[in-house]
């Protein structure tokens, strides 16, 4: 019988690359954006004066709809919904599975007198009650108590959905337990971002009195792996897990560095023009896509968004690029390490703030004024990452990312941030002054020659440091640690919440020294001199990735976590708890409830790999490498039965002496791995299990598939049945 492997070979010459020839008719770009998506000009025909200002001045203030309004707002958008033939509605969110959920319900109903009736009222558009019991809450619910509620976020727009001939409403919701406490991620960030709009507006009136509210913004970039669906479906490892745990090195790989930035292959480049079609449609605005690093690897960005659009969007592009890819018989791959060897996949998360009077509080000014407000907001940025690393390390953990971050491609472990030549010469210029007073005139100022530093940090004439985990581009700061499956919410909740904070205490200390008899500009200079001071050791210039900053870090009491079990203990601290509670985000109870989540998600990721990687030993890899021991056994047998010597099968012999030693290693590091597993099941403190998982079992991993690669190499290509990674990675 012929393996999965050489069947999905034979289909590969098959594929269509005209799938869909003119995805967007000779449409322009402008014409289809938006065009499922009840925003902007459609709300305004679709509503009436009275519930369109009462939507938009929620959206824009965040006050509460009353139910006269939702009732109107529900009218009008099941009216345009069902124009563009929509039949259901769904509450869209996204709970803490890593994923988004939906239950769709029909807009048909019945009357009393059995005639059919379309309904969609505003109790349906506001709140909805899906079971809350089948999803994780870290012991917020008992499995009996199932009520949970979805309720509606008027700030993102609800969308139409289409898959396949059908089209749903879906309607953006936060997700939260009959209790109150939040079950998602959207909720948490919503409260972030409202804590960092106070603060920054509080800061911002010292420059302006004008400024009434600031929006933290976000530009995501999405780096994915395609493979060919038939050859993933050979592999159960991509099936199961998203990514490969066996697989010999290719003889090319990326070391060529061809294919960054090469010509994009036409099947992807198909793809791509499809997902980017529907991806206009739901109004994600994509704007660029190329070639990284990796072969087979790509990306996609879009322009910059407020942070909890930007998150719903990214969340949705996900969701869109896995449904398109079937339809090309192409497999993403999300996973932030699918093959050894070659790059992972990262989701560089660009944030930055800006005001309603249209200034990018990071982006440098003309004005001695506007600069100082640009320093005060860069320095507290800084402050905030020193202050609070732990926890944006723990914002990014995952089993997933545990395999990339520290890796040549990614950023290490350790959190430091990259300021760029230009602005670490202010900052040592304010640094200096630490002993003296500033003089007691405005023009103090202007001596530490702000005019004439940041005037020159234009957005490109700050060098990128790809190796800096959060670096600062221009006009922005990047987030470069985070993985390419998570979901944004999570850095983004924990990045703006620390930042809010930090401004809070900030305008605290400038007024106190207000109250003291100090001018205004004086008390923020001296504030921002301290705040330099005290978390300069969290800067870095250098090379991330070597070893010598490994060590500097550990000289500076930088923290060095590598491993997802450990990370997470940060949101659990004294600390993590006042900061998150005073802010408003999560209550004790919440917190601990995530953090168990977190390491039920790694216990039950790295257990399902643990069995993929011994059912493959077992029922794969094994097998065909004895059938091969055996026609080499056969072999020299043969030879020496017709009156060879040994010197005649010394080659043979040598081969298959190095097969059986690989075949009885794996062998005996599977059964040493599932009683490790074993022993690491019994244990009941969720933490103690993860670590047990991470430390005791995760190790057989590499063992197994050192050896296990050595076979790929020695076995007869025609009986070795897993895709090969020169066929992942080169077949397109």
């Amino acid at each position: 019988m012929q393996s999965l492997r050489f069947t999905a070979l034979e289909n590969l010459s098959g594929v269509d690359l005209k799938i869909r020839p003119e995805q967007l008719n000779g449409n322009k770009i402008t014409e289809v954006f938006g065009s499922n998506v009840f925003a902007g000009k459609v709300v305004r025909e679709n509503l009436s004066d009275e519930a369109y200002k009462s939507l938009m001045n929620s959206i824009k203030s965040g006050t509460k709809i009353d139910r006269k309004m939702s009732e109107q707002i529900a009218s009008g958008l099941k009216q345009w919904a069902m124009k563009k033939g929509v039949t259901h509605y769904t509450h869209w969110f996204q709970p803490l599975t890593g994923t988004t959920a939906e239950k769709h319900d029909s807009f048909f109903t019945l009357k009393g007198d059995g005639s059919a009736l379309e309904t969609f009222d505003g109790d349906a558009l506001v709140q909805q009650e899906p079971d809350a019991s089948s999803f994780p809450n870290g012991g917020l619910r008992a499995t009996f108590e199932a009520r949970g509620y979805t309720a509606w976020d008027p700030s993102s727009p609800p969308f139409i959905l289409e898959q396949g001939h059908g089209k749903t409403l879906c309607i953006p919701t936060i997700f939260v337990a009959y209790t109150g406490e939040s079950l998602d991620y959207k909720a948490p960030l919503l409260k972030a971002l409202s804590a960092l709009d106070k603060a920054a507006v509080d800061v911002c009136n010292y420059f302006d009195k004008n400024v009434t509210k600031v929006t933290a913004t976000l530009g995501w970039e999405q780096e994915y792996f395609l493979v060919d669906e038939s050859l993933a479906n050979a592999r159960p490892d991509l099936v199961m897990c998203g990514r490969t745990v066996v697989g010999h090195a290719p003889s090319k790989g990326q070391q060529l560095e061809d294919h960054y930035f090469g010509s994009i292959p036409e099947r992807a480049y198909s793809f791509m023009r499809d997902f980017e079609e529907e991806s206009y449609k739901l109004g994600i605005p994509l704007r660029t896509r190329h070639n990284e690093v990796a072969p087979s690897q790509f990306e996609c960005a879009p322009i910059f968004e407020e942070v909890n659009i930007a998150v719903d969007h990214n969340s949705l592009l996900m969701d869109v690029m896995t449904k398109v890819a079937k339809r090309h018989k192409l497999r993403v791959l999300l996973h932030e390490k699918p093959f050894a060897g070659i790059n992972g996949s990262g989701k560089h998360n660009n944030w930055s703030m800006a005001t309603d009077t249209g200034v990018n509080l990071l982006a440098p000014g003309k004005t001695p004024k506007t600069n100082l407000m640009f320093l005060t907001f860069f320095v507290n940025t800084i402050k905030a990452v020193h202050d609070y690393a732990d926890l944006l390390r723990a914002s990014i953990a995952s089993p997933s990312n545990d395999f990339r971050l520290g890796a040549n491609e990614a950023p290490p472990a350790i959190i430091s941030v990259f300021s760029g030549k230009y602005l670490y010469d202010v900052l040592q210029e304010v640094k200096t002054r630490v002993n003296n007073k500033f003089d007691e005139q405005d023009e103090a100022i202007l001596k530490l020659d702000l005019h004439r530093h940041i005037p020159e940090l234009l957005l490109d004439n700050t060098d990128r440091n790809r190796t800096s985990p959060f670096a600062f581009t221009g006009n922005k700061f990047e987030f470069r640690a985070v993985g390419s499956s998570a979901n944004c919410a999570s850095a983004m909740t924990v990045l703006n919440t620390i930042v809010a904070k930090t401004l809070a205490n900030f305008k605290i200390e400038v007024d106190a020294l207000i109250e003291k008899g100090e001018k205004k500009e004086i008390a923020i200079m001296q504030t921002l001199r301290k705040y330099i001071v005290d978390s300069e050791k969290v800067l870095f210039e250098g090379d991330g990735y070597s070893e010598e900053w490994e060590k500097e870090a550990e000289k500076r009491g930088l923290a060095n976590v590598k491993t997802t079990p450990k990370a997470l203990d940060a949101y659990v601290t004294d600390k993590a708890t006042k900061l998150f509670t005073e802010v408003g985000i999560y209550n004790e109870k919440e917190l601990h409830a995530r953090h168990e989540i977190l390491l039920e998600d790694y216990v039950k990721k790295v257990q399902i790999e643990a069995r993929v990687i011994g059912d493959l030993a077992t029922n794969t890899i094994l097998p065909s490498a004895i059938n091969y021991l055996n026609s080499l056994i056969t072999n020299i047998n043969g030879l020496k039965g017709i009156g060879l010597g040994d010197n005649a099968v010394k080659a043979q012999t040598q081969i298959a002496a190095k097969i059986a030693e690989h075949i009885n290693v794996i062998s005996e590091n599977v059964q040493a791995m599932i009683e490790a597993r074993k022993v690491a099941n019994k244990v009941t403190d969720s933490r103690q299990k993860a670590i047990d998982y991470c430390d005791k079992i995760k190790p057989y991993f590499d063992v197994i598939r050192y050896h296990a690669d050595k076979l790929e190499f020695l076995v007869d290509d025609k009986q070795w049945a897993l895709p090969k990674y020169r066929e992942l990675l080169f077949l397109r």
